[in-house]
């Protein structure tokens, strides 16, 4: 009956242990993170068509950055884009596809180009776009804006970002 006992309290025990790890590493791992490479890192998610949803993003964006660079830190940001996030690195209507230029588009690509050119060029954001979604729709590369970077699956991209580059994720409601 006391073996039984102690086999439950050593069961408990390394429950507890592990949990108590478990919200360590969850409060504490990003800042540990930066704390070890001296850099903070942030990768967007952009998989949606609403030009306005992009505007609040990018402003997210430069905010951010402007932080890190007020407080002098250093930092990777990246927006990989998916599905409808296509529209936002080209100037292609993506005529006859589910991603066609709308009118709220139309009205706001300047914008937003011009944004995303401004967070590339001079904070150095870097923009990434799934080559499966921009195979699906027949665009060829070189309509895409020059500071997108292809790569072969969007959601692997972030995911890698995560858990193997130990990026936050964002994505913005």
């Amino acid at each position: 009956m006391q073996a039984m006992t102690r086999t439950q309290n050593f069961t408990r025990l390394t429950m507890l242990a592990l949990l108590a790890a478990g919200l360590f590493l969850a409060m504490f791992g990003p800042q540990q993170l930066r704390a070890e490479t001296g850099m903070a890192k942030v990768v967007y998610h952009a998989d949606f068509a609403d030009p306005h949803r992009v505007s609040a993003m990018l402003t997210n964006i430069n905010n951010m950055v402007m932080y890190y660079n007020n407080e002098f830190i250093d930092y990777d940001v990246r927006i990989v884009f998916l599905s409808h996030g296509i529209r936002f690195v080209t100037d292609d209507k993506l005529t006859n596809t589910p991603f066609a230029e709308d009118e709220a588009l139309a009205e706001l690509r300047e914008n937003l180009r011009g944004r995303l050119s401004t967070l590339a060029s001079i904070h150095n954001v870097k923009l990434e776009l799934c080559d499966i979604t921009r195979s699906a729709v027949g665009l060829e590369e070189n309509k895409l804006y020059g500071s997108v970077t292809v790569v072969p699956s969007g959601v692997v991209r972030i995911a890698e970002l995560q858990n193997q580059e130990g990026f936050a994720y964002i994505k913005v409601e």
